[in-house]
């Protein structure tokens, strides 16, 4: 059975606005796949080699197309810049920018790109933080367009509910980098972007995928995505399942204090922001997870979260 390589970012990284090509994007996302199978995910200038043989593998292109994507992708690298938005100190809302990469080199003779993260991005790509996403890298080998790709990580974002939120459309075009001048006509936007990322994910990924518009008046002012296992994915998926894993019916077995824990860092978890109840603060909300914990039935559906955050069921 060939490995299973995954590829993790924070949320953060995932929601973040940055304007990138399909080329760079694949290198950084196997740059992340060596620094963590290297164990070196957290190691400030630590430098990645990806070479042209692991490119031309994983997206099934010839030496030539490898060779020529690589140099293409390392002279653009350098030049892209990202921007996040986390929180300081008091809980205020932060709007940062950086660059992914402090330095980016390619050897002509030996077939290789290296990639040294900038230091801003290294705790976005490893699991310091509870709030991340992680698919196999395999669903993402036969896109061939950027805003599918982008899609496609935000659909795994919320992997274990199948539906996104609704998101707003600045911050949807913000996300897949599309630039101002760009689709600025909403059937260009859907035809060009929206309705060919989402062809490109269904024919290529295990997921099937549709999204729905939301208006106010005649303006769309956002969209939501649904989308779902395909049936041979399921498949393939529980025969591949390990005898280990628990089964979901077994109630879980935490202390007082464990659950008080837990509650509290599933409360602050963006995938479970749309869960929280209309005017409700990080501490109601944890208050009522905790009580759903408790309940055998609801547990499971917090079973996948409280795995991300460590918990292991006995």
């Amino acid at each position: 059975m060939s490995k299973t390589r995954l590829v993790s970012k924070a949320n953060a990284l995932i929601e973040s606005s940055y304007t990138i090509n399909l080329v760079a994007q694949r290198v950084i996302i196997l740059a992340i796949i060596e620094a963590r199978e290297q164990g070196t995910m957290s190691e400030v200038g630590g430098v990645h080699r990806i070479h042209a043989s692991d490119y031309e593998k994983n997206f099934e292109c010839d030496k030539t197309t490898a060779y020529r994507s690589l140099k293409s992708a390392c002279e653009s690298l350098y030049e892209s810049e990202f921007v996040w938005t986390d929180k300081d100190a008091k809980g205020r809302e932060k709007i940062n920018k950086s660059r992914f990469v402090q330095r980016a080199s390619y050897s002509e003779g030996g077939g290789y790109v290296e990639v040294m993260f900038g230091n801003d991005v290294i705790p976005l790509i490893t699991r310091l933080s509870e709030r991340y996403t992680e698919y196999e890298l395999k669903q993402i080998k036969d896109l061939n367009s950027i805003y599918a790709l982008r899609i496609f990580e935000i659909l795994m974002q919320w992997n274990s509910l199948c539906k996104t939120p609704p998101i707003a459309i600045e911050s949807l075009r913000s996300r897949l980098g599309i630039e101002e001048h760009q689709y600025k006509l909403m059937s260009d936007f859907k035809k060009r972007v929206l309705d060919h990322a989402i062809k490109e994910i269904n024919d290529n990924t295990n997921i099937t995928a549709t999204y729905e518009q939301h208006k106010e008046g005649r303006k769309i002012t956002g969209f939501t995505f649904k989308f779902k296992l395909k049936a041979q994915s399921k498949k393939a998926m529980d025969s591949e399942r390990d005898a280990n894993t628990p089964d979901m019916l077994t109630p879980l077995k935490m202390t007082d204090k464990q659950r008080g824990a837990f509650a509290s860092k599933l409360s602050q978890m963006s995938e479970l922001s749309s869960y929280a109840k209309q005017g409700e603060d990080y501490k109601q909300f944890a208050e009522r997870i905790e009580t759903e914990l408790l309940d055998e039935k609801k547990q499971i559906f917090y079973i996948s979260y409280l795995e991300k955050l460590g918990f292991e069921p006995s």
